[in-house]
Formats: C-alpha cells, structure tokens, sequence
C-alpha cells in the first residue's frame, strides 16, 4: 500500500511538471528531441530516489538541478552529439514551438543561446527563464555565486553580440523586447 501512494505521488509530480521540464531542456540543449530524452533520464532519476526527493523542501529545485547536471554531464561526455549523428538529426534542432508571438526573434534567441557553452547557457537559462537568484542558481549548478556571475554576464555579452542589440526577454506569453 504504501508503494502505491509513493508511486502516486510520484505520478502526480511528473504530470504536474513534465511540460516545465521540458522547456527548460529545450533551452538547455535547443533540440526538443534532446530534450525529451533529458526530461526521461531526469525523471528515472527522480524516481529512483523519490523517497529522498519527496522529502526536500524545494522539489522543483531538486529536480531541476537533476536536469542541468545531466545536461552538463551530456555535454562533457559528447553523448548527446553522437546519439544526433547517429539519428541524422542536425545539430541543434530549430524546431516551431508552438505559438509564438515573434517567431523570427524567439528563433534566433534560441539559435544564439543554442551557441553558448553549457554552462553558460546554463546560467542564463536558470536565471532569465527559471528566475533563479544568483545564489540558487549557484546552487543549481553547484559552483560559486562569482561564477554564476561571471558565467551569466559571458552569456548575455555573447548573446548580444550575436544578435546585434538589446536583448529580449522570454515571459510567459512569449518574446517581449
């Protein structure tokens, strides 16, 4: 019985979350295909440890930097490249998201922060999209709040760079300048 309502507690969190986990994938890794991997891997990891997941005080947060630390683990490893090769899928993958007020600029927001380095798009990810203080985005990512900083400030100097401007800013109802 009591593995039972584990699993249902369980069940209930991934359906409550699945749909946020995998848009912080998508800019994590640009490639919905990728990023539904992620989200799968993420949430076999929560499962086999949801005892000790269940009981944090910020599930959300747990999970979340399950996520990013699998992200980052796939780009060291270069798995995530030879699995796309081995598919033939191009790499990354531009995908349409579904309605987009400003599909030119979200796209090439999402092609420009596709080219930073993980942990750069990490950073910025965390703090511009999830709306991560500095400090629980250092936390997320298990380093210092001077290189959550620096990191942050390398991936918007960059991505102003490659857009040629002021940047716009991801919120719930899409792109806005």
């Amino acid at each position: 019985m009591a593995e039972d309502a584990r699993d249902a507690e369980f069940t209930n969190f991934v359906a409550a979350r699945a749909g946020w986990l995998r848009k912080v994938a998508y800019l994590l890794c640009g490639d919905w295909h990728r990023a539904d991997d992620l989200v799968q891997e993420t949430i076999t990891k929560l499962y086999t440890s949801w005892g000790r997941v269940s009981r944090a005080d910020n599930m959300d947060g747990y999970a979340r930097r399950v996520l990013v630390n699998i992200f980052l683990a796939e780009q060291r490893s270069g798995w995530g490249r030879w699995v796309a090769r081995l598919r033939g899928e191009p790499e990354p993958s531009l995908e349409r998201p579904a309605s987009v007020p400003d599909l030119e600029a979200a796209l090439d927001l999402r092609q420009a922060l596709s080219a930073l380095p993980p942990r750069q798009r990490a950073a910025v990810v965390l703090r511009y999209h999830c709306d991560l203080s500095v400090e629980q985005t250092a936390e997320a990512l298990g380093c210092s709040v001077g290189n959550v900083k620096s990191q942050t400030s390398r991936g918007l100097g960059a991505l102003r760079n490659k857009l040629g401007g002021p940047l716009a800013v991801a919120s719930p109802e899409g792109i806005v300048r």
